[in-house]
């Protein structure tokens, strides 16, 4: 047990870190950290399992400070504790270019940074995806091997932002009780007082979607203690309202939004030194404090050790799953199986919508990947995200592999993004691409982290028919095209389906999202290919020499690309057509190639129901494009094609202009 004077100083070591780092960077939020500083110190000293030598244990506790401007606390507490790869140096570049202590956590800068945070109430549902998969993996692997809790530190900000609604209730609802989250309710914003802009009864709130609730003085170290021990108890997700002073030590500053987002000045950090009796100068953590500290980072080292024990003795073949899952690495046999399947579709050569592609080829994958966890925005129909290996996962049952993620696009997707980093699990999951937009902020997320999550994104184009123009994405291919590092796959038949899967399952370091169809397509690749074309980004799917015509075209379009080639080879008019399933992966490849493929014919056309934007990079800005260039109608699917003239013929007749 630690002295109330010991956790004082204990807890000030990281108040004055927090605001020395924030005064030297003139930038910061030393609030938070000030005042939030007992609840950390109660939680790292006495509760949370983590080894700061293995810092990727399994079985540890995470941690995810959702009120992500309070970084210095996390950034404090890691040095404090003794992570390897942050020094007091880094302490000093708070803020600075290239330093790993950046304005907001970061994930991969330092080791036991869990999640990128800044966006408010991202945090939160990446916990509720860290325990979905805590849970997920101790009814797979049993207790022994995953047994952990997943804590979350979130302000009022976090709490009002619309993202934590869904993520709370979908954690009530699957009584993660290993979830507990602690408010830092200390009632202020930027603006100032909370009061100015919200009334919630957030204890009120939290209880009506399935929560138990705590609220504790969040300067009592006994009082946190003991409501931790008891949530810890609890068969539900755990709130823990901890009612703080903003700025705590700071005597003219405290309980103000003066404090929130600011510097406190030199005048004031010295009128808060002498408030809390800390005699030591800018940036030096008394030697008997750094001790204390360093000793509760060695403090798990011996249940680490003990679960090491415990891999150790189970047996050959859950042994080797665990690593590999972990790992990240695929099992043998998954490209071969892939290949096995793109024979299959060879022989067959089926029209289908390549959201039923898509099914197909997960059909495939989940039958041999017993890591992947899929799932549907309520949108499992329609989505055709769920195979035959899938039961659902419920309250009380977590032995499936699908979760119903209800109306929730902006939690389902957080949610994936704190699934991939707890480890252990590839989750996927479907929506609508005309919703990718209540998604992107996770998308973007997850690209910056460079993370292994992928989303299933049907109805691609006006192709959606009647449901009209609320429901018919237009400019999402080319917003979600200019989110750097994530890749964007529309594949245009069965075959490709099956290579942009293998693709975005084979990349650990970036997010995925497959564009599919809901209409019925043709197939244009008729004849098996062994190599994945795909992987290229875009590949002469009907070569010509010296052609004058060359046709780019994505997804349901290569059918209209195809079929215009046709027509114009009718008309003596030599044509190329290049399918373009991934734009990213063609921007990467050698100049010689993305050279060879863009070509020298003097028409270049592009053909995609969406916005012109970005095709220039390909077509040059005198090219031809046949596209969007509104928003869609209501309709029956083929009608709009030829309203909007994204035809064989739109193109044959611009293609012909051009030539005249």
């Amino acid at each position: 047990m630690i002295s109330r004077e010991k956790h004082n100083r204990m807890a000030n070591a990281i108040r004055f870190l927090s605001m020395d780092a924030v005064e030297k960077a003139n930038s910061g939020h030393p609030g938070l950290p000030m005042g939030a500083a007992d609840v950390a110190t109660v939680l790292f000293t006495r509760f949370m399992n983590f080894d700061p030598k293995n810092p990727l244990w399994p079985d540890r506790d995470r941690f995810v400070l959702s009120a992500g401007h309070g970084s210095m606390l996390l950034y404090s507490l890691l040095y404090l504790t003794g992570y390897d790869d942050i020094t007091i140096e880094d302490i000093k570049q708070f803020r600075q270019l290239g330093s790993k202590t950046a304005g907001h956590p970061e994930y991969g800068h330092i080791s036991g940074i869990e999640t990128t945070t800044g966006p408010l109430g991202q945090g939160i549902a990446n916990a509720v995806g860290m325990a979905i998969a805590e849970r997920k993996l101790s009814q797979e692997f049993g207790s022994d091997l995953q047994n952990h809790h997943t804590y979350v530190l979130a302000g009022d900000g976090c709490l009002m932002e619309g993202i934590s609604q869904e993520a709370i209730a979908l954690a009530g609802h699957l009584k993660l009780n290993k979830l507990i989250l602690f408010w830092d309710d200390n009632s202020i914003t930027i603006d100032g007082a909370v009061s100015l802009s919200d009334s919630t009864d957030q204890i009120a709130r939290f209880k009506s979607v399935n929560w138990n609730t705590i609220s504790v003085d969040g300067h009592d170290p006994d009082a946190i203690a003991a409501a931790i021990e008891t949530a810890h108890l609890s068969d539900k997700p755990t709130l823990i309202a901890c009612k703080t002073v903003i700025g705590f030590g700071a005597p003219n500053k405290q309980g103000t939004h003066k404090v929130h987002g600011n510097p406190l000045g030199a005048e004031e950090i010295a009128a808060a030194r002498a408030s809390l009796e800390w005699d030591a100068e800018a940036f030096s953590v008394p030697a008997d404090v750094l001790d204390a500290w360093r000793l509760s980072g060695l403090r798990s080292a011996k249940a680490r050790k003990e679960w090491d024990d415990r891999l150790a003795a189970a047996s050959n073949e859950i042994r080797a799953e665990f690593v590999r899952r972990f790992a990240g690495d695929l099992p043998g046999g998954f490209d071969s199986a892939i290949d096995a399947f793109k024979k299959k579709v060879a022989e067959n050569n089926p029209t289908v919508a390549t959201r039923k592609a898509s099914e197909d080829v997960l059909e495939v994958i989940n039958g041999l990947l017993p890591e992947t966890v899929g799932g549907s925005a309520d949108l499992t129909p329609s989505n055709n995200t769920k195979t035959s290996q899938m039961t659902a996962i419920t309250p009380t049952d977590f032995k499936g592999r699908y979760l119903h993620y209800g109306i929730r696009e902006h939690a389902m997707a957080a949610a994936l993004n704190g699934i991939a980093l707890h480890g252990g699990l590839i989750p996927y999951a479907g929506g609508f691409l005309i919703f990718s937009d209540y998604c992107r902020p996770s998308v973007r997320l997850a690209a910056l982290m460079g993370i292994r999550v992928i989303h299933v994104w049907t109805h691609d184009s006006i192709g959606v028919g009647e449901d009209g123009p609320t429901h018919q994405p237009v400019e999402h291919l080319a917003a979600l095209r200019a989110i750097p590092n994530l890749l964007l796959f529309r594949p245009a038949d069965e075959t490709e389906t099956a290579e942009c899967w293998q693709l975005a399952l084979k990349e650990k370091r970036r997010p995925s999202g497959l564009a599919l169809t809901r209409q019925n397509l043709a197939p244009v690749r008729k004849e098996y290919d062994e190599k994945n074309l795909c992987a290229n980004g875009a590949y002469d799917l009907i070569s010509s020499s010296d052609a004058p015509v060359t046709i780019f075209a994505s997804g349901s379009e290569v059918e209209i690309a195809v079929k215009a080639a046709g027509m114009l080879e009718q008309r003596n008019i030599a044509t190329r057509v290049v399918s373009v399933p991934c734009v990213e992966l063609f921007m990467e490849q050698p100049d010689a190639y993305r050279e060879a493929i863009i070509g020298t014919s003097p028409i270049k056309i592009a053909i995609e129901a969406a916005v012109r934007e970005g095709w220039d990079a390909i077509i040059g800005s005198d090219g031809v494009f046949i596209g969007m260039k509104s928003f869609g109608a209501s309709g029956p699917a083929k009608e709009l094609y030829k309203h909007f003239g994204i035809t064989a013929e739109a193109v044959v007749e611009a293609a012909e202009k051009r030539l005249s």
